[in-house]
């Protein structure tokens, strides 16, 4: 098992740099992804800007042999949707847009929900209670908290609003490269895992299902799906570990972090 990286003061000076340019991608996204749009546009306005604007490489093209820089994933999709020029967003939809950059060295990774249109109560609810878990669980996050208590308190929050976590993909360490340990599951109970240091990076993105956890993927091996077709949703930030709590290097203007 390769062990844990703490990040020295210099890598995540970095990091916390690639973190900020990420959260650029985002703000400038927010106005073009609108009812019409295909998910193909996304992704080729978010290439240009990343390489020509931000002068950094999207570090997904190419990661496991992914010939986009971002997956696009719509309604009951869960994760690692594939952009299409075919695929034109709809008033009513739901889309998690999930982008990695690089940038000297230290890669960020975030996702963020998107709704189109009119979109009904229910997805909305669904997507509000998915952040609001992801936000449970960076909160968890200290020195000497462990990865059980991360994932427990995202757990207990989403199952509490009815919904369920999908459990086949987790959050990850982060840094010079994309996946690096720990594993951050997004479910779990207090106490247990790996205790939490200074210097950690990860993720923090949980999936989460309207209905039940069951999910497939589909034949394009990438694109997974709900088994019972309900709507999927999901958030990402990613997370430092600081002397006293816990730092979102991609958290986004609009955003701030809850109480």
């Amino acid at each position: 098992m390769p062990s844990i990286l703490i990040k020295t003061a210099d890598e995540l000076a970095r990091q916390r740099h690639a973190g900020e340019l990420l959260a650029s991608v985002f703000t400038m996204l927010d106005d073009f992804i609108k009812p019409g749009v295909s998910t193909m546009e996304i992704n080729n306005r978010a290439e240009a800007f990343i390489v020509d604007q931000l002068k950094s490489r999207p570090a997904s093209k190419g990661q496991y042999d992914y010939p986009y820089v971002l997956n696009t994933s719509v309604n009951d999709v869960v994760c690692h949707g594939i952009p299409k020029e075919s695929e034109h967003l709809k008033s009513g939809a739901i889309v998690n847009v999930d982008i990695t950059l690089e940038n000297a060295g230290m890669i960020a990774d975030s996702s963020k929900m998107y709704l189109i249109g009119e979109v009904s109560p229910l997805a909305r609810r669904l997507v509000k209670a998915t952040y609001e878990g992801m936000w449970k669980g960076i909160r968890a996050v200290k020195p000497g908290a462990t990865l059980g208590d991360i994932g427990h308190a995202i757990q207990s929050y989403v199952e509490s609003q009815g919904y369920s976590v999908v459990r086949e993909y987790c959050g990850h360490g982060i840094g010079k490269e994309m996946h690096e340990e720990p594993q951050i599951l997004h479910y779990g109970k207090p106490g247990e895992g790996p205790v939490l240091q200074e210097g950690m990076v990860f993720t923090i993105e949980p999936m989460i299902n309207q209905g039940g956890s069951r999910i497939k993927t589909k034949k394009d091996g990438w694109t997974v799906v709900t088994r019972d077709k309900k709507l999927s949703a999901q958030w990402e930030h990613t997370i430092a570990v600081t002397a006293d709590g816990f730092e979102v290097l991609t958290l986004r203007p609009e955003e701030s972090i809850p109480d």
